[in-house]
């Protein structure tokens, strides 16, 4: 996902939404940051923001890139975390070499609040995969917010991590009881790997008489042939209702023949996937 001209984009929103001293004091801050190379200073105004800049509750979004403006509205962006994301990409397009690792540094020095804004907008930056080490380490909390910063509604994971810490990341998010459906490129991202990993843990939940989310599934329908054909046999024999329309979905969606004749045998959503009401993105209604 590529946004354009991202400074100016954000500076058009700061200047529609913030007052006119507090732009200037934020304007006044980053020029000083750049002249000085002050590595306290940006750290100090990133953490202040939230002070200096007023939040409103109605934000105008009148910019040019679509794309930017769908992004920002998807992850309910507010005025001061646009003012902090517009912080740290002016200090890299004036200096990237000094200020790359020192923004990469802000999730060591940033409570709660900052590090959410730094990992969910990181697509922004002008050179967002310099921070795929932060990103993984954010896998590592157990705070939600933080974990769902990085993992929901956000390109960055798909475009930049390689299969191990996207196979972490998602299965950490079903452990922890997140909304698999926040999380983009299930499809291109699925791999062997993650097959089995995915019919690995619903054995254990099984064997533990607790339930596993549907969803959870999804990236398994590339790779029915290497032993999960008996899973989607035990979820077509299922009580629960979402759990035979997942097998349905992972057979129609799978290459393999003995899958395509195991939805034959079980027909009964057969024609909703054919006729487009039944897919992933419904398929809880």
């Amino acid at each position: 996902m590529a946004f354009k001209k991202v400074s100016e984009q954000l500076s058009v929103i700061l200047e529609n939404n913030v007052q006119e001293i507090e732009r200037e004091w934020l304007f006044s801050k980053l020029d000083q940051i750049v002249s000085e190379k002050s590595t306290r200073d940006l750290y100090m105004t990133y953490s202040l923001i939230p002070s200096k800049i007023t939040k409103n509750n109605s934000l105008t979004l009148e910019i040019s890139d679509d794309d930017l403006k769908s992004y920002l509205e998807l992850q309910k962006a507010n005025i001061q975390q646009i003012a902090r994301i517009y912080l740290l990409v002016r200090v890299l397009e004036e200096n990237s070499e000094f200020f790359t690792p020192k923004v990469a540094n802000i999730i060591q020095v940033s409570d709660t609040g900052e590090l959410e804004t730094f990992l969910k907008f990181l697509v922004f930056l002008p050179n967002p995969s310099e921070y795929k080490h932060q990103a993984v380490e954010a896998l590592r909390t157990n705070i939600a917010t933080v974990f769902n910063a990085i993992t929901m509604h956000n390109p960055y994971p798909a475009l930049y991590f390689n299969d191990q810490q996207w196979n972490q990341m998602y299965l950490k998010a079903a452990f922890m009881q997140q909304d698999l459906t926040g999380i983009l490129s299930v499809d291109e991202r699925a791999n062997k790997d993650l097959a089995r990993i995915i019919s690995d843990y619903a054995h254990e939940r099984w064997a533990a008489s607790r339930e596993i989310d549907p969803y959870f599934w999804r990236p398994a329908a590339a790779f029915l042939e290497d032993g999960l054909l008996p899973d989607m046999e035990r979820l077509f024999k299922s009580e629960n209702v979402l759990e035979r329309k997942v097998a349905s979905l992972c057979c129609a969606a799978s290459n393999s023949d003995r899958a395509k004749d195991l939805l034959e045998k079980h027909p009964e959503f057969s024609d909703q996937i054919a006729s487009g009401t039944l897919s992933w993105q419904n398929l809880e209604k």
